[in-house]
């Protein structure tokens, strides 16, 4: 079998080009010998490495991740999920118990016991609790002290519609949709909460197409109050576009979209806009060659990495939500089929190559002993153990908002008169719970020992645990699925 063609280096030697055909000569080795049989998901061995870490304690080396308590539970846990193993009571309790003690006395989450509450830790605590807890005493959700968390998150929202991602720390767009996500979960969205916001989110597109961590808000004097006043169109991205803000961004983006509609442009604040054919053409670009087994990376001129198999990866399944770039979902009725030699007749995989990026994942980020990781030879860890499970998901499952699922669920929707937001509230409901896979579309390289479950492509919880904590905070009962 012919070598994979190397990326070219133009003959100028530069230390990026020397890594980068480093790199490749690393993936060269763990290329499949047939390319429609890569190694079998190593389930069980990367189930062990999870537990290993749940019950016995994570190695030394996390130790400096002792402010990221909430985000090793919600990988932890949000693994077990998409490779359907569920947690016994005793450990689900535990889990609770623990997330509990992460919560400030003012409102939000902190990184561990103690510490200030902080936008991303919230978010990694809250969709922890979507997974373990329940409703009533010590099941943690009624636990949430939601009014203070509206308002902490009220606390750190800015003149030009951005989010502080702590008190006194900087403007992030992995924050604001770290926000948006729980604020939809918890049904405590509001107009105040989201005015200003989208058009934040648009400023931090760059030139290239992807997304940047934040956007620089400039300020002139009205003439009549002298109040501060947004120059809407000087708002230059600050940074590169990035695999991770990308997504945070465009996931954010997506929920905005109920507001946008009911809020509509007015002659004062246009609506604001996201150029969807340069976004596309970014991601696109991120996937690798053949010789890096089809991975993606988080930048341009960067090495492929397996975490952005999701942060990438699961753009797509946004983009086509907008009609953006082929996988457009369809309601049917017929029965799902897979067969592991059928023909793969994508639509979309002149958009991106799901085959190549399940590839990847399942011969080059699954480590010898267990877990999932960026690229050989690094070690395996939990972050990259999510990320990679789940951009696995993202490219073998077809999840799409069915017009048809939106119908029952909106024909469901019971009005409730304290809610003074009632169709913003509606709107968002409907809008998260749509999202359906599409029948029949499953494709699973290899044998089906592969397959993982599908995963929620906005809050990266699976569609069960998103239900079920939706349907208890917007008190609703939630038709079942045809």
């Amino acid at each position: 079998m012919a070598q994979p063609r190397r990326s070219p280096d133009d003959q100028y030697l530069t230390e990026t080009s020397d890594t980068q055909a480093e790199t490749e000569s690393i993936l060269l080795k763990h290329l499949p010998v047939d390319p429609g049989s890569p190694p079998p998901l190593q389930r069980t061995q990367h189930l062990q490495f999870l537990v290993r870490n749940l019950t016995q304690g994570f190695p030394s080396r996390y130790t400096s991740q002792d402010a990221s308590q909430p985000w090793l539970l919600y990988w932890t846990l949000q693994s077990f999920s998409v490779m359907g193993v569920a947690m016994d009571p005793d450990n689900k309790q535990k889990a609770i118990n623990t997330i509990l003690a992460w919560q400030h006395p003012e409102g939000g989450f902190g990184g561990g016991p103690g510490q200030e509450a902080h936008l991303l830790p919230t978010y990694a605590s809250v969709c922890a609790l979507a997974i373990v807890g329940r409703p009533g005493p010590g099941g943690g959700w009624d636990q949430i002290d939601r009014e203070k968390l509206y308002n902490f998150f009220m606390s750190l929202k800015q003149p030009d519609g951005s989010f502080l991602v702590s008190h006194e720390a900087e403007v992030d767009v992995r924050g604001t949709y770290c926000l948006l996500v729980v604020a939809y979960l918890l049904d405590i969205l509001t107009p105040e909460l989201l005015e200003g916001t989208p058009a934040f989110v648009a400023s931090c597109q760059t030139y290239e197409g992807g997304f940047s961590s934040a956007s620089q808000p400039y300020f002139s004097l009205a003439a009549d109050d002298g109040m501060m006043e947004l120059l809407a169109d000087i708002r230059p991205p600050l940074g590169e576009a990035h695999g991770g803000y990308t997504f945070c961004a465009l996931a954010s983006w997506i929920m905005l979209q109920p507001y946008l509609r009911l809020q509509g442009p007015t002659r004062a604040t246009p609506c604001p806009s996201v150029d969807y054919k340069r976004l596309l053409r970014w991601l696109a670009q991120m996937q690798g060659s053949e010789i890096e087994l089809g991975g993606f990376r988080g930048r341009t001129n960067k090495l492929v990495d397996g975490c952005y198999s999701w942060w990438v990866g699961g753009c797509f399944a946004l983009l086509a939500s907008q009609g953006v770039g082929g996988g457009h979902g369809q309601d049917a009725d017929h029965t799902a089929t897979t067969h592991e030699d059928e023909e793969w007749d994508d639509v979309d995989e002149s958009v991106w190559n799901k085959s190549a990026l399940q590839r990847y994942i399942l011969s080059a980020a699954q480590h010898p002993a267990a877990g999932l990781r960026d690229k050989p030879p690094k070690g395996a860890d939990s972050y990259h153990t999510l990320y990679c499970l789940a951009g696995l998901s993202a490219a073998q499952h077809n999840v799409y908002p069915s017009p048809a699922r939106r119908a029952q669920v909106d024909q469901a929707w019971q009005p409730s008169p304290d809610s003074p937001n009632q169709e913003l509230c509606k709107a968002s409901f409907s809008e998260a719970l749509s999202w359906s896979e599409e029948e029949g579309t499953a494709r699973v390289l290899g044998s089906n020992v592969n397959r993982v479950n599908a995963t929620h492509p906005v809050f990266n919880l699976t569609m069960t645990h998103t239900e079920g904590i939706m349907s208890y905070f917007y008190k609703q009962t939630i038709p079942k699925r045809k």
